[in-house]
């Protein structure tokens, strides 16, 4: 992936620009975070709550990461989880043998 940027010009509504503006959401990257995201043979849609979305939301913003950042993160917690459910499978197999 180049890190090369170019710069465009870009016409938005009105109250998209004031809604963006309030939430102090870095266009440009929220920009380049979409069209990955639209170009990607590779994508999933995580559906979270109020509380993780202004997390995602706020260290996006003020950081300058983008999902590309996030990836890594994610991979460990993919991993977490799995290993949680395999305890909880074994444990649950440990419980039906005992019976």
């Amino acid at each position: 992936m180049s890190s090369e940027l170019k710069r465009i010009s870009l016409m938005i509504r009105e109250d998209q620009y004031l809604g963006l503006s309030s939430s102090g959401i870095n266009l440009s990257g929220l920009i380049r975070d979409l069209i990955d995201d639209y170009l990607s043979e590779h994508k999933i849609v995580v559906s979270v709550s109020e509380e993780t979305k202004q997390l995602y939301d706020l260290i996006i913003s003020n950081t300058g990461s983008t999902d590309v950042d996030l990836e890594e993160y994610l991979k460990k917690g993919l991993k977490e989880l799995l290993r949680d459910k395999i305890k909880s499978m074994q444990d649950l197999e440990k419980q039906l043998t005992k019976n």
